[in-house]
């Protein structure tokens, strides 16, 4: 499987090149509410509200302190906003009774409201610089798909992709799984005859 895993990333690497996230952040505060935000919804979505959420609040102190009602009246848009204002005011307000720190491993983040293992790997990765690999909806599909597990369990799926594939390749592979899964390969009529992937893909193999 690591040689499957290698030769998937090759081929997206060659396809997409230098792929960035979605997410538009300025600081670790704003990775971690926005990462947070973003369950159920769209990266584009999110930055729509976060413009709005960090000019009034600026960081976890300022947020911790904010008026519920308010923040929901803000993030409306992205969904589930009574969970998500009611996860991010918690966050803050755990963040800065720590000492206003956030920290550095996913055992330690998935202890704070409203962070997964998924939102714990993005943070640790994009965050910190240290190698993470999140499994969503689009990475889990993928691997799936081309036949690198048969789990559809995240925390599986998460701990198999990251014994196929170097530390350093973790989020790259990640953000091009991604890409991947929004340009061609997606939940419904993925567009295999475009798939660079198609030569080692069980999927497409099964469906010619």
């Amino acid at each position: 499987m690591e040689e499957k895993a290698l030769s998937l990333y090759k081929i997206l690497k060659n396809h997409y090149g230098l792929v960035d996230a979605e997410l538009e952040y300025s600081n670790i505060y704003e990775l971690t509410i926005a990462v947070v935000l973003s369950a159920q919804t769209t990266d584009k979505q999110v930055n729509r509200v976060t413009k709005r959420l960090f000019s009034e609040f600026t960081d976890f102190k300022s947020l911790a302190k904010a008026d519920i009602s308010e923040v929901e009246e803000i993030i409306r848009s992205t969904g589930f906003y009574h969970s998500k204002a009611k996860n991010i005011t918690a966050l803050a307000r755990a963040v800065t009774a720590a000492g206003g720190t956030l920290p550095r491993t996913i055992t330690e983040l998935t202890a704070f409201p409203g962070i997964g293992r998924k939102s714990a790997n993005v943070i640790i990765s994009q965050g910190f610089g240290i190698p993470g690999l999140a499994v969503d909806t689009h990475v889990g599909r993928i691997a799936h798909r081309i036949g690198l597990t048969s789990s559809l369990k995240p925390d599986i799926i998460e701990k198999e992709l990251k014994s196929m594939l170097d530390p350093e390749l973790w989020l790259d592979f990640h953000l091009l799984l991604i890409n991947h899964g929004r340009k061609l390969c997606m939940a419904r009529k993925p567009e295999c005859s475009k798939c660079p992937a198609g030569s080692i893909c069980s999927y497409y193999s099964d469906n010619q």
